[in-house]
C-alpha cells in the first residue's frame, strides 16, 4: 500500500497532533518527540511525516510534496491555498486579535498596522470600511505600537500573557482559531482509502 505523507508545523501544534495520532491508535516512534530531523519515516504504519514551518505547510500540501498536512485556521486565512480542509481537529486553540498601547486611538489617516498576517488584517479592516496601512513584520509583533512603528497589531493570542507583560490590551477579536487537517485534492482523489481511514479514526477521538 502507498505511504501517506503528511506534514506538520514545528512546535506546539506538532505536540499536540502526534498525542492525537497516538490516541488514535497510530504507533509512532518515541523519537518524535525530540527530533531534529525534518523528514521521519513511519514504515510500520505507512506513514512519512515532513515536519515544516506552520506557514509553508499548505504550500507543501498544495503542491503535492505532502498528502496532507495539518495547519491553523490562521495560516490557511492568511495562505488561500488550493487545498481542502477535511477536518477540525480542535487543538491549539487560539484567535485572531487587534491589539495595542491602552487608551491610544487610531490615526485619522491611514493608520499603520503591524502583523505576521497581511491578508488577514487588510481583509479585516476593509470589512470595517477602514483604510489602513498594513506593515508585515515576522516576529516580535508587540514591539511594533511600543517603538512608534504601528497603531495597532493583529496577531495571535492564546493565554493573552505576552500582551500583558508588552502592556498591550487588546481591541477587537477577528477569528477563533484552531488546528485543522487538510488535504491535496489529487491526493484525497488517488488515495482516498487511506485518508479516509486516518480521518475517521481522528473522528472518533475528537469526538
Amino acid at each position: 500500500m502507498s505511504s501517506l505523507t503528511i506534514a506538520m508545523p514545528k512546535g506546539r501544534i506538532f505536540e499536540e497532533a502526534v498525542d492525537l495520532l497516538r490516541k488514535a491508535d497510530y504507533k509512532l516512534p518515541p523519537e518524535f518527540d525530540d527530533s531534529r530531523k525534518l523528514i521521519i519515516e513511519v514504515p510500520e504504519e505507512n506513514l512519512r511525516f515532513i515536519l515544516a514551518k506552520p506557514m509553508d505547510v499548505p504550500t507543501y500540501v498544495e503542491h503535492g510534496v505532502a498528502d496532507l498536512g495539518i495547519a491553523g485556521k490562521d495560516v490557511m486565512l492568511e495562505e488561500e491555498r488550493d487545498v481542502y480542509e477535511l477536518l477540525d481537529l480542535r487543538i491549539s486553540e487560539c484567535y485572531l486579535a487587534v491589539a495595542g498601547l491602552p487608551g491610544t486611538k487610531m490615526s485619522d489617516v491611514a493608520p499603520k498596522i503591524a502583523t505576521k498576517y497581511p491578508n488577514v488584517a487588510s481583509s479585516y479592516f476593509r470589512e470595517q470600511g477602514e483604510q489602513v496601512e498594513v506593515i508585515k513584520l515576522n516576529g516580535s509583533i508587540e514591539l511594533a505600537p511600543l517603538i512608534g512603528l504601528a497603531d495597532r497589531i493583529v496577531d495571535i493570542v492564546s493565554s493573552g500573557r505576552t500582551l500583558k507583560e508588552n502592556g498591550l490590551v487588546e481591541y477587537e477579536t477577528i477569528v477563533d482559531i484552531t488546528s485543522r487537517l487538510i488535504v491535496n485534492p489529487v491526493s484525497y482523489r488517488m488515495k482516498d482509502e487511506k485518508i479516509h481511514d486516518l480521518v475517521t479514526r481522528l473522528t472518533k477521538i475528537i469526538g
